[in-house]
């Protein structure tokens, strides 16, 4: 088919539409809650494209080309490429929620694919729209295994960069999607398949044996064999009663109607007897007749570790651990304990590093849930795509990498206590209309799941942001800042509570020396005076780390004549001391990044972890991909 075929008959269309040429944005654009409806809808698309658009745009990158996956009707789902062509889109509002349809913005790949139901190559003035001449656009329509389209992807880069290839690209990876889509559904339908149901049996770290009614060994998972020092050649031809005596109870349990079977027993592992939770489960015929029975062994020893993990999630200080005397602070301790029992929504305000987390902590332990979980969770550590999840948690096979059985959301495992989401400023403006929902309903939902799951939480929130100004801006909800703005307390910065810190140094010198097993420094006056007027922009935290460079080196790194803390002092320090695990692991990940030009998906590979992973240290150690790919430029010049 002549290429001019298909820009004619869109050029037709777009007459009987009515579209103007001077048209510079699309007639229809989502508000984000509409937008979190679509991304809802269409989450296995969004899913099974983004590896794809990241191998897409590696391929093209930095030559100002920019990735774009659309659904069904054209609606732009999200958007990945090189900053300065984005910024050039941006502002003719090609942005997630923008409709590119031919009715809303002419002629398009985008669009155009999706009505010619075909892959599509679009540059210069073959679009209708004057003001997007000078895009060459690459799209191709993705379908579904009835061959219905459900969405588009498409390469957009300046016009003077049209190519043949880049079509073959985008046809290619829109292929790769919908593989990638079949494979999923099929992995559904695996779900009833023998082979599958091992596979999740062998996955599960419980002992799991199925006998006959008899007691004659049938199947056992591998951990089962673990646990009990078996290999699977001595595991056949034993019966259940060589791994644990009184076995005939279960059966008869069942026999006498009962449908479940728990129960501590003792078991006769190959190299010792150990406790072991039993929990067994009959499998009847349709006539209600014993087929099998499955026995379920789980480490009491082990049981109660994974309950300590999650008890782990305990508030540790308490408002008599923190060290204060500032009229202000003293305040703010004060309201804090009158509010520690109340239901409503704390939020924590103060610059970084003056202790919002211990202060919440403090609010946990002098109310009635000091016993119940403290969930923490900083919303600024978390990649965007992954705080739904932490936050929610999902079902099983709610996404492509979901672990098996699915996993809580941070709400859940803090039910009957308290969250504290730390950098809340920090939050995406879609999770926040979902927290508003929380906070508004009580309920969370599962990704994955339609189920309502009421949960009992209290919220503490904090933020060094001044939250009304990222409302004027429009980053921040304004009812959700309204709603946490409940019981507000304002935590002064350490510069302005002169008065404690003797105090906190004296608090820090016996406390780090404990703990490194070495004597406190004594402090002269002078060196006193200084720490005191000093401004402290990193508030306590800053404090702390200074005390404890103080007692390893038994050196004040102080300058007096510039009135300053000496950062060589610091430097050499860490030159004659031997680097920390994370020091190694920052630079190992530097060096691998700049090896692969920045690339996360190259990286993660070389690294044998997941790009998720990889994502979450890069922005722990605040290393910057970009100058990566400088770097290694560099070297090959």
């Amino acid at each position: 088919m002549n290429k001019t075929d298909y820009i004619k008959r869109s050029f037709n269309r777009c007459r009987e539409y009515e579209i103007n040429k001077d048209r510079v944005y699309s007639k229809k654009i989502l508000n984000s809650e509409d937008l979190y409806v679509r991304h809802e809808y269409r989450r296995e698309l969004i899913i099974a494209a983004e590896p794809f658009m990241d191998q897409l745009y590696n391929f093209v990158k930095g030559s100002s080309f920019f990735s774009v996956l659309t659904d069904e009707e054209g609606c732009i789902l999200t958007v990945i490429g090189d900053e300065e062509i984005l910024s050039d889109a941006f502002s003719l509002k090609m942005i997630p929620g923008a409709f590119m349809n031919e009715e809303n913005i002419g002629t398009n790949a985008m669009g155009t694919a999706i009505a010619e139901n075909r892959p599509i190559q679009v540059s210069a003035d073959e679009h209708f729209i004057e003001a997007y001449h000078r895009w060459t656009c690459s799209g191709a329509p993705i379908k579904d295994e009835n061959g219905n389209i459900i969405g588009s992807l498409d390469l957009t880069g300046y016009s003077e960069n049209v190519h043949s290839h880049t079509l073959g690209m985008v046809v290619a990876a829109a292929n790769a999607i919908e593989k990638m889509l079949e494979i999923n559904r099929y992995n559904e339908e695996l779900k009833n398949n023998k082979i599958f149901v091992e596979t999740i049996i062998d996955s599960i770290p419980f002992g799991i044996i199925t006998c006959d009614p008899y007691g004659s060994i049938i199947s056992a998972n591998k951990e089962t064999l673990k646990m009990f020092g078996y290999d699977e050649e001595n595991m056949e031809g034993l019966e259940i009663k060589n791994i644990f005596s009184n076995w005939e109870k279960v059966k008869n349990s069942f026999e006498e109607g009962e449908t479940t079977f728990n129960e501590d027993v003792i078991i006769n592992a190959k190299t010792n007897k150990v406790y072991f939770n039993l929990t067994a489960y009959p499998i009847k015929d349709v006539k209600g007749e014993i087929n099998n029975i499955v026995y379920i062994f789980k480490d009491v020893k082990r049981d109660r570790k994974s309950i300590n993990k999650i008890l782990e999630s305990k508030a540790i200080y308490t408002f008599d651990k923190i060290i204060g005397e500032n009229r202000f602070f003293i305040q703010a301790v004060e309201f804090a304990k009158k509010v520690a029992d109340s239901k409503s929504t704390i939020l924590i305000m103060g610059e970084s590093g003056t202790g919002k987390e211990v202060f919440a902590q403090g609010i946990q332990n002098h109310g009635k849930r000091k016993n119940e979980p403290f969930v923490a969770i900083n919303c600024g550590a978390i990649p965007k795509s992954l705080i739904e999840s932490e936050l929610f948690g999902y079902e099983e096979g709610a996404f492509t990498g979901a672990k098996r059985g699915g996993q809580l959301g941070k709400f859940e495992l803090a039910n009957k206590g308290t969250i504290f989401l730390d950098e809340i400023g920090e939050m995406p403006l879609d999770m926040q209309t979902r927290l508003l929902r929380v906070i508004e309903e009580g309920t969370v939902n599962r990704i994955g799941s339609g189920k309502s799951i009421p949960v009992d939480v209290r919220i503490i929130a904090a933020t060094h942001k001044d939250l009304f100004e990222e409302v004027k801006k429009g980053d921040f909800r304004k009812d959700l800042f309204y709603r946490l703005n409940v019981l507000p307390i304002r935590l002064p910065p350490l510069r302005d509570r002169k008065e404690d810190i003797p105090l906190l140094i004296e608090y820090f010198m016996k406390k780090i020396s404990k703990k490194l097993n070495k004597r406190p420094v004594e402090i002269n006056k002078e060196y006193m005076e200084f720490l005191i007027n000093y401004e402290w922009p990193g508030n306590i935290r800053e404090l702390e780390n200074l005390i404890e460079l103080v007692i390893n080196t038994e050196n004040i790194p102080i300058d007096l004549n510039n009135k300053s803390i000496s950062i060589e002092s610091i430097k050499n320090f860490k030159e004659h001391n031997v680097p920390t695990l994370e020091e190694v692991e920052k630079r190992h990940i530097k060096n691998v990044l700049t090896k692969f030009k920045g690339c996360v998906a190259l990286s993660a590979k070389a690294l044998d972890i997941g790009r998720n992973t990889l994502y979450r240290k890069i922005r722990k150690y605040n290393i910057n991909c970009s100058q990566m790919e400088q770097s290694a430029k560099m070297e090959q010049k």
